[in-house]
Parts: structure tokens; C-alpha cells; sequence
């Protein structure tokens, strides 16, 4: 989706949507001069107006939960190559990595 689709999809103007690409909160691919826009950044950009429009939430809380949703991006994937690795294992190692993890969870 290129920049005018974007904002019409949104009903936003192009000074808000420069804005959210300086604040880092969408980072749109770039072609020369063309910011093409994927799924993701519609999502993201609904999050955004949710948060600003029907929250109250304001710029800098805008930053702390774009921050907090991208950690939790981040975590998931993490996740997700830690339990790959697990599943590549021997059964006896998973198991005792298993039984850590509840170890570790009692406390």
C-alpha cells in the first residue's frame, strides 16, 4: 500500500503520519522516495489512533506502549527459537529443561 492509500485507509493527514515515522512508531519500506506500507503498519497505525483517539493516551504514552508492543514482538520470537531449539533436543534433555522451567516457576 503506498502513502496516499495509507492515509485514506486511515483518515489521517500526511503531517500525522510523518509524525508517527520520526517518533519511530511505523517504519514504512522505502523505494527512492516511495514509503509503501504493509499489513503491519495498518495494524500498528490502528493501534496508534485507538491509543490517541478513543484512550486519551497521549505522545509520549503512545512511545511507551509502541515500545512495549515491539519488546513483546521481540520476545515472542525469542520464544518461539527457544522452544524450536528445545524441540531439536533428546527426549531426556527436554524433559529436564522442562522440569527446570516448573522449578523456576514455583518461586
Amino acid at each position: 500500500m503506498d502513502d496516499l492509500e495509507f492515509r485514506l485507509y486511515l483518515k489521517i493527514d500526511v503531517v500525522q503520519l510523518d509524525f508517527w515515522i520520526e517518533q519511530g512508531w511505523l517504519i514504512p519500506e522505502t523505494s527512492g522516495e516511495r514509503r509503501q506500507f504493509r499489513d503491519a503498519d495498518v495494524a500498528r497505525a490502528r493501534l496508534i489512533l485507538d491509543l490517541m483517539d478513543n484512550m486519551g493516551v497521549n505522545d509520549a504514552g503512545v512511545d511507551i506502549v509502541m515500545d512495549l508492543v515491539d519488546q513483546l514482538h521481540d520476545l515472542r520470537g525469542t520464544m518461539g527459537q527457544l522452544m524450536a531449539a528445545i524441540s531439536r533436543q533428546e527426549r531426556d534433555i527436554q524433559q529436564r529443561l522442562f522440569e527446570s522451567l516448573e522449578d523456576i516457576d514455583r518461586f
